[in-house]
């Protein structure tokens, strides 16, 4: 069984989140059932094609503790955004292109690649099984041109039966990303995208730290991709998915599917919110005020920090995020202030959605309700 809880990073073992919630009786509530919309009209709504793997949440990879190097490739996959009929369910991509790092399982977004700064990573695409050419592009570190990624300007693309070896520094600290540069616009719209963590030297871990990748979608592409008879143009892209690290209200406070920011009270938290989609997402928080410390690879001086409780997240960028779990314990929301990109479908609450939960308010009968809405059945 899994021992991943929450968002991925640093956060609390399987065995504390069952402590804290009394254990898996506290969830057999009688009476409570999630809101329900069976039209959920203009959404992903496919039965996804069985004959393909399912996607796992995303992992933390340390490069650092396997010898500076690690394979990636890519897996045709089904996606389950949110799998149930709660709260305009099901939401479903019936394939996408999922990363995944040496043995492990494919996840949409990839696995989180965290090294240290003053390391150099040999990072190996292999596209033996592939379907079509792939490239590694790697933002923020610094590299010499033919590791750049880039077919058109370097002439090196992986093709389908072939594999290829990127020498990447870790010269930059911070968060970055990467994502397949050949065809950008459709193949980061499949899914080939992920996080690239640089710890600077001497870093100083937050009491709790997470990643969380936002990524708004146009369901029409990967139904297109499975075989659908579906009128899709990148010009006329209308996204109409929105999800945190692949997943969407309610799936995304699934505990060990989805990535809640499980905290205690007088935690220092940081997160590290990056932005793999097309559309820019003003990331609010309810009842924490925050400071934001980096973007783009980048420290802010302290000097020029101060409280906010929303930044606006660009196309690429990466905001990371420090606040103090000093509410009143309980339940608050994280989640996209452009409203419609907070529903699936037709209904609302949904999509870029999350939650801060106080590992107090667990006990409670309001989140045995809201875990019945994520499908977890402890």
């Amino acid at each position: 069984m899994s021992n991943h809880i929450g968002a991925p990073g640093r956060g609390i073992s399987r065995r504390e989140f069952l402590a804290a919630t009394g254990g898996a009786g506290v969830f057999s509530l009688a009476g409570c059932s999630a809101p329900t919309n069976s039209a959920m009209e203009g959404s992903a709504t496919r039965q996804v094609d069985g004959s393909l793997p399912s996607t796992s949440p995303p992992e933390v990879v340390n490069v650092d503790e396997q010898g500076n190097s690690v394979t990636l490739s890519s897996v045709p996959s089904k996606h389950a955004v949110h799998p149930l009929d709660s709260m305009g369910g099901p939401v479903e991509l019936p394939r996408v292109w999922a990363f995944k790092a040496d043995d492990g399982q494919p996840s949409v977004p990839g696995p989180i690649l965290r090294t240290t700064e003053g390391e150099d990573m040999e990072i190996t695409f292999d596209n033996a099984n592939g379907q079509q050419p792939h490239t590694l592009h790697f933002h923020g570190v610094q590299k010499t041109w033919e590791n750049d990624g880039v077919p058109t300007t370097t002439g090196i693309q992986i093709n389908p039966g072939e594999q290829h070896t990127y020498s990447i520094p870790a010269n930059v600290p911070g968060t970055h990303l990467y994502h397949c540069h050949y065809q950008t616009h459709r193949h980061i719209d499949m899914g080939m995208y992920g996080i690239l963590r640089v710890d600077p030297k001497g870093y100083e871990p937050a009491d709790k730290e997470y990643f969380l990748t936002l990524k708004d979608w146009d369901s029409r592409l990967p139904r297109m991709m499975n075989g659908e008879n579906v009128d899709y143009s990148p010009r006329d892209r209308n996204p109409d998915v929105f999800t945190m690290n692949g997943k969407s209200l309610p799936r995304t406070i699934h505990p060990e599917e989805g990535s809640p920011i499980i905290v205690d009270s007088g935690d220092t938290v940081r997160l590290h919110l990056a932005n793999s989609g097309y559309m820019s997402h003003p990331m609010h928080l309810h009842n924490h005020r925050y400071r934001v410390v980096a973007k783009d690879g980048g420290q802010i001086p302290e000097a020029a920090q101060h409280e906010q409780d929303v930044t606006n997240v660009p196309p690429a960028g990466r905001h990371t995020i420090e606040f103090e779990a000093d509410a009143d314990p309980g339940i608050y929301l994280m989640h996209c202030h452009k409203v419609n990109h907070a529903m699936n479908g037709n209904f609302y609450p949904g999509g870029m959605v999350n939650a801060i939960v106080y590992r107090d308010a667990m006990d409670t009968d309001i989140f045995a309700q809201l875990m019945e809405y994520a499908g977890y059945e402890g």
